[in-house]
């Protein structure tokens, strides 16, 4: 018997404009809103599959420094150079998180600047 990650919680300032940015990013959709302005965004099959869904959880603070764990994405339908620029054109943008620049991955950031990476391999 073993555990499986089943939610992320990501606080943000914009839940409703992180969900639809990530939404984009993964081809998920809104599961679920609550009264406190959660957002709930996951595979189209919903909660409960392989994938953990993303629950997005307004706060004021803003946030700071990097991050102590970041997601990692692959393209599914299209080369990694396609991909960065569909990410680029959701609002992606680039980040500096002390890459040398040989690395076969991108470092993003999402519009709230939570950094995510790019990795070279597409997924089937």
């Amino acid at each position: 018997m073993a555990s499986r990650i089943s939610e992320l919680i990501i606080p943000c300032q914009d839940p409703n404009g992180l969900a639809a940015f990530w939404c984009e990013v993964l081809d998920f959709v809104v599961l679920d809103t609550e009264d406190d302005g959660s957002v709930e965004v996951g595979p189209r099959e919903g909660f409960g599959g392989l994938q953990p869904t993303l629950i997005f959880s307004p706060t004021t603070e803003p946030k700071t420094g990097a991050l102590r764990m970041h997601f990692d994405v692959n393209a599914t339908d299209r080369d990694q150079d396609a991909e960065l620029e569909r990410l680029l054109s959701l609002g992606a943008r680039p980040a500096d998180v002390g890459q040398t620049g040989e690395e076969s991955w991108h470092v993003l950031a999402d519009p709230e600047g939570n950094e995510f990476c790019l990795l070279r391999t597409r997924l089937s």
